[in-house]
């Protein structure tokens, strides 16, 4: 059974496969034809299910998104929904880290609680949807470290970690990411769903 995701980013693709096994996996690499869907939610999950709604109907096929980000406690829960476009240009990651490590610059260690999250969303041509989530929390070191990963990978240590999710192999970070989690809860959803 084929599975489009809702992404173009390698990296993103990359990590699904390796969690979404016993699928074929295809990104909109394979879709030219689908343009990028605008974020207009205000919720992961409402970012999630807009994506995958487009795609499926674009494909004809199943189609998985999620939409996830950082949400820094001090910062009510910012760069949330907004975090890949946090420094004004979507997908700009040393930009968008810069930004935020000046905005947390002046604040005490002990306040700098964060955690990714993410809504990650199944929608079928019939418009049938389902939805699950995932979150990873942590806190922020003030320079980035590691080179695995993407986004804010570089700057989040996972509770009961020293190292960065940029510091980790992919398999270690997948075990315990907040995409990972919500795909892993997903999962059973699309083989029951897509199996019936």
């Amino acid at each position: 059974m084929k599975i489009v995701l809702a992404t173009r980013n390698p990296g993103k693709i990359a990590e699904l496969r390796r969690i979404l096994t016993g699928f074929e996996i295809v990104g909109l690499e394979e879709f030219p034809s689908i343009g990028e869907v605008a974020e207009t939610g205000v919720t992961f999950e409402e970012n999630a299910l807009l994506k995958a709604h487009a795609v499926a109907q674009g494909s004809g096929l199943p189609a998985v998104a999620d939409d996830s980000g950082l949400c820094v406690d001090v910062l009510g829960g910012m760069p949330g929904v907004f975090s890949a476009r946090w420094a004004g240009r979507h997908g700009d990651d040393q930009a968008n880290l810069d930004l935020l490590l000046a905005q947390v610059s002046d604040v005490p260690e002990e306040r700098l609680t964060a955690h990714f999250a993410c809504a990650a969303a199944l929608a079928l041509p019939s418009g049938e949807e389902r939805v699950a989530e995932g979150v990873l929390p942590g806190r922020l070191v003030r320079t980035p470290r590691g080179t695995n990963g993407f986004g804010y990978d570089p700057i989040l240590v996972p509770e009961g970690e020293q190292r960065t999710t940029a510091e980790m192999a992919p398999e270690e970070k997948d075990a315990i990411s907040h995409r990972g989690r919500a795909f892993r809860a997903l999962a059973p959803v699309v083989r029951e769903l897509l199996s019936s």
